[in-house]
């Protein structure tokens, strides 16, 4: 039995809002093109005189991206491109394959009436096929599954032939990335010792710490309202309402910048490092060039989109470490610490978790779809 578009993208929109995002901050934004003065634009910006098919525009929703460091724009491209390439996988594992995709470089895709709050990323042209690409169901569990994991992890060493899986370009990729995997405890600990040198520049940075710390929720409700961000539990794991309250009242901003003089970003650097440095493995991809543009990191993101669903299929998580890659200066030293060439675009650890540090609130999947 065929399914609807409207079906599809329903189905689609409620797995691809599983996805990671900067801070939980879910930049991202979708419109289906309906009416007829759209779609004979949308037809005429594909060059198609065939006017079948069903055409969605991704677009990056100003009033949620992050904008503090030039870095940011990096991670909210990075963010929408996991956020398409799921999305497009739960709507080709349902019959509606993409056949056309136009650019903001290609053409001027305002002229579909895009709002003055929204950024046009890409307009695609879906068609309906008889053969679904993957298992929906599978899709949907393993998108179920996976969640950014920011706990200590299992003692218990990654086998080879799984880190030589994870190692495989995606079949489906259309931006070539490297993976390197950091397994010898040397390699680690160099690492973590980066990691304690510089991540105290989270915390010192005042203005990028206001805007980290504004997506801290105060509770589980609030964090269940507002759909985005990250509540205490999931980046301190359990803990009691007196030790919540001491994490509330140091990592205010106000505070923060006070107790900066005391060397206590420092400290907090020193105990991301201990972390890391007990971590099985540590995870840096690369793209190619050190400079790429806006559709480049759209597919670096869909890349990583495979990457990530591997890692939990493998029963793996991730937690990125992105201080060290969202400064120029940090991301050159790191690049030159392990000869890496091209753009280091995400670094984070790999490993089991001990399943004590839950998934982030999500909103709801209809918040982001809109029609044109």
């Amino acid at each position: 039995m065929s399914i609807s578009f409207h079906e599809a993208l329903a189905a689609a929109a409620a797995i691809a809002a599983r996805s990671p995002s900067s801070h939980n901050c879910q930049p991202w934004a979708l419109a289906h093109v309906v009416s007829d003065l759209a779609r004979r634009r949308a037809v005429a910006l594909c060059g198609d005189s065939d006017a079948d098919g069903e055409f969605l525009l991704l677009m990056a929703d100003r009033t949620r991206e992050l904008v503090t460091l030039p870095a940011h724009h990096v991670e909210m491209q990075l963010s929408c491109g996991l956020f398409w390439r799921l999305l497009e996988r739960a709507m080709a594992a349902q019959g509606w394959m993409v056949r056309g995709v136009i650019t903001p470089a290609a053409a001027d895709l305002g002229v579909l009436g895009v709002p003055t709050d929204r950024r046009p990323l890409r307009l695609a042209r879906f068609e309906r096929t008889d053969d679904p690409a993957e298992s929906f169901t599978r899709l949907r569990n393993l998108a179920a599954a996976r969640h950014t994991d920011r706990g200590p992890y299992l003692d218990r060493p990654i086998p080879r032939e799984v880190l030589d899986t994870l190692k495989s370009p995606s079949a489906d990729s259309t931006q070539p990335i490297s993976v390197r995997l950091l397994t010898s405890e040397s390699d680690r600990s160099r690492f973590a010792r980066f990691v304690a040198r510089n991540a105290s520049r989270d915390f010192t940075d005042s203005p990028a710490w206001r805007e980290t710390h504004s997506f801290i929720r105060r509770s589980e409700a609030e964090a269940r309202e507002l759909g985005d961000g990250f509540t205490f539990t999931q980046l301190f794991g359990p803990m009691s309402r007196p030790q919540t309250l001491l994490r509330r009242i140091v990592l205010a901003p106000v505070t923060m910048r006070a107790l900066s003089r005391t060397g206590l970003p420092e400290i907090l650097a020193r105990q991301l490092a201990a972390i890391v440095r007990r971590t099985p493995v540590v995870v840096m991809l690369t793209l190619p060039t050190p400079s790429v543009d806006d559709e480049q990191l759209l597919a670096a993101g869909e890349a990583l989109t495979d990457f990530w669903l591997r890692v939990t299929d493998a029963g793996l998580v991730l937690h990125p470490i992105s201080i060290v890659v969202q400064h120029d200066d940090l991301r050159n030293r790191l690049q030159a610490e392990f000869s890496l060439s091209g753009l280091v675009f995400f670094a984070a650890r790999l490993g089991y978790s001990t399943g004590r540090f839950p998934p982030s609130p999500r909103r709801d999947p209809a918040d982001s779809l809109r029609v044109l």
